[in-house]
């Protein structure tokens, strides 16, 4: 999260947030950390009235990237060991297991309990009771996340896409009145990605029934933003 004078930015978890942080924190001289991955109900109380950004990503690709980027870490999450018995099940049996958590999956109460306590502003920064409410949502995770952090406030967030972040992030700073140098333009423009993982086209990790799991599951995100399969 950070915190500015004139909007709150809020991370969603592998959706574009470490670069817009970067950027945020290198260019603007009043921007303020105010821990990670925190949800939108957790913003000081003399900048809950601020307008709230974030951006959001096609959840087909979402769980790809996540779990690549967990396969890749010496000592991947609690949330992936678990869902993926250690690394033994491949990416379908795990996402079926992650999206199983909002559908009456046994394994969510493993996940809450290996969950830590309290925030502790690294990694997914997500305690156990802050999950707990998926509970028969029936929600995809990426969608439950997508809610726990912009969601309990009146006036909606102004969430742009991942994938069109260099040309929505300058339009979103302008809208709410934030002065945007060159400098941080040539940023936004041609700085690299952050947090990248390595993984094929992410069509390519799906068979039908996962496709429409997913679809299902997430149906919210993908309505509200325009996704699709593929595109």
């Amino acid at each position: 999260m950070i915190v500015t004078s004139r909007f709150v930015f809020l991370h969603l978890h592998k959706s574009g947030g470490t670069f817009v942080n970067e950027c945020l924190m290198k260019f603007l001289p009043d921007a303020r950390r105010i821990g990670y991955h925190l949800p939108r109900t957790m913003i000081p109380k003399e900048s809950a009235k601020l307008p709230v950004l974030g951006f959001v990503r096609n959840p087909w690709s979402y769980y790809v990237s996540w779990y690549s980027f967990q396969l890749e870490r010496p000592s991947p999450n609690f949330l992936f060991r678990i869902l993926s018995d250690d690394g033994r099940l491949n990416f379908h049996d795990t996402l079926r297991n992650m999206l199983d958590l909002g559908a009456g999956s046994v394994r969510l109460e493993l996940v809450i309990r290996a969950l830590p306590p309290r925030y502790s502003n690294q990694g997914l920064n997500l305690p156990g009771f802050a999950l707990a409410p998926i509970r028969d949502t029936q929600l995809g995770f990426y969608t439950y996340l997508y809610r726990y952090l912009y969601g309990g406030e009146d006036r909606p967030a102004v969430v742009g896409r991942l994938e069109e972040l260099r040309e929505e992030l300058i339009p979103m700073l302008e809208s709410v009145a934030q002065p945007v140098s060159e400098e941080t333009r040539c940023y936004i423009e041609k700085e690299s990605p952050r947090n990248t993982s390595q993984h094929r086209a992410y069509t390519e990790y799906y068979d039908d029934y996962l496709r429409d799991l997913v679809a299902n599951r997430d149906a919210e995100v993908i309505r509200r933003h325009g996704y699709r399969f593929g595109a």
